[in-house]
Protein backbone atom coordinates (compact mmCIF):
# COMPACT_ATOMS: atom_id res chain seq x y z
CA UNK A 1 0.00 0.00 0.00
CA UNK A 2 1.36 3.40 -1.01
CA UNK A 3 0.71 6.86 0.40
CA UNK A 4 0.47 9.52 -2.32
CA UNK A 5 0.69 13.11 -1.07
CA UNK A 6 0.57 16.50 -2.76
CA UNK A 7 -2.33 15.63 -5.05
CA UNK A 8 -4.10 18.31 -7.06
CA UNK A 9 -7.65 18.99 -5.82
CA UNK A 10 -9.07 17.78 -9.16
CA UNK A 11 -7.68 14.24 -8.85
CA UNK A 12 -10.31 11.67 -7.91
CA UNK A 13 -10.11 7.91 -7.26
CA UNK A 14 -10.27 7.05 -10.96
CA UNK A 15 -7.57 9.54 -12.00
CA UNK A 16 -5.25 8.31 -9.26
CA UNK A 17 -5.85 4.69 -10.22
CA UNK A 18 -5.18 5.45 -13.89
CA UNK A 19 -1.89 7.16 -12.99
CA UNK A 20 -0.65 4.00 -11.24
CA UNK A 21 -2.30 1.30 -13.39
CA UNK A 22 0.72 1.05 -15.71
CA UNK A 23 2.65 -0.59 -12.86
CA UNK A 24 0.14 -3.36 -12.17
CA UNK A 25 -3.32 -4.13 -10.86
CA UNK A 26 -4.24 -1.63 -8.18
CA UNK A 27 -7.01 0.19 -6.35
CA UNK A 28 -6.85 3.87 -5.44
CA UNK A 29 -8.65 6.00 -2.89
CA UNK A 30 -8.36 9.77 -2.55
CA UNK A 31 -9.15 10.97 0.97
CA UNK A 32 -11.89 13.60 1.09
CA UNK A 33 -13.07 15.97 3.79
CA UNK A 34 -16.23 14.54 5.33
CA UNK A 35 -17.92 17.93 5.57
CA UNK A 36 -17.02 19.65 2.31
CA UNK A 37 -16.53 16.53 0.18
CA UNK A 38 -13.36 18.09 -1.22
CA UNK A 39 -10.06 16.24 -1.65
CA UNK A 40 -7.68 16.47 1.29
CA UNK A 41 -4.73 16.35 -1.13
CA UNK A 42 -3.59 12.80 -0.47
CA UNK A 43 -4.64 9.24 -1.13
CA UNK A 44 -3.63 5.61 -1.07
CA UNK A 45 -2.91 3.10 -3.83
CA UNK A 46 -3.04 -0.61 -3.02
CA UNK A 47 -1.34 -3.12 -5.31
CA UNK A 48 -1.93 -6.86 -5.43
CA UNK A 49 1.78 -7.45 -6.19
CA UNK A 50 4.62 -6.30 -3.91
CA UNK A 51 7.08 -5.86 -6.80
CA UNK A 52 4.61 -3.67 -8.70
CA UNK A 53 4.12 -1.61 -5.56
CA UNK A 54 7.86 -1.04 -5.12
CA UNK A 55 8.34 -0.21 -8.81
CA UNK A 56 5.47 2.30 -8.73
CA UNK A 57 6.81 3.93 -5.57
CA UNK A 58 10.28 4.39 -7.06
CA UNK A 59 8.97 5.59 -10.43
CA UNK A 60 6.27 7.99 -9.22
CA UNK A 61 7.91 9.64 -6.20
CA UNK A 62 8.76 13.23 -7.14
CA UNK A 63 6.90 13.06 -10.47
CA UNK A 64 4.36 15.61 -11.64
CA UNK A 65 0.70 14.63 -11.70
CA UNK A 66 -1.75 17.21 -13.07
CA UNK A 67 0.64 20.06 -12.40
CA UNK A 68 1.72 19.08 -8.89
CA UNK A 69 4.75 17.15 -7.70
CA UNK A 70 3.62 14.13 -5.69
CA UNK A 71 5.34 12.35 -2.83
CA UNK A 72 4.95 8.57 -2.91
CA UNK A 73 5.95 6.45 0.08
CA UNK A 74 5.05 3.16 1.66
CA UNK A 75 1.91 3.69 3.72
CA UNK A 76 2.32 3.36 7.47
CA UNK A 77 -0.13 1.64 9.76
CA UNK A 78 -2.41 4.19 11.36
CA UNK A 79 -1.79 4.54 15.08
CA UNK A 80 -4.15 5.91 17.67
CA UNK A 81 -3.12 7.79 20.76
CA UNK A 82 -5.01 6.16 23.62
CA UNK A 83 -3.50 8.35 26.34
CA UNK A 84 -6.43 10.72 26.20
CA UNK A 85 -6.24 14.35 27.12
Amino acid sequence: KLYVGGLAWEIDDQALQEAFAAFGECEAKVMVDRYSGRSRGFGFVTFTDVEACNTARDAMNGKELQGRTVAVNNARQRTYDTAGG
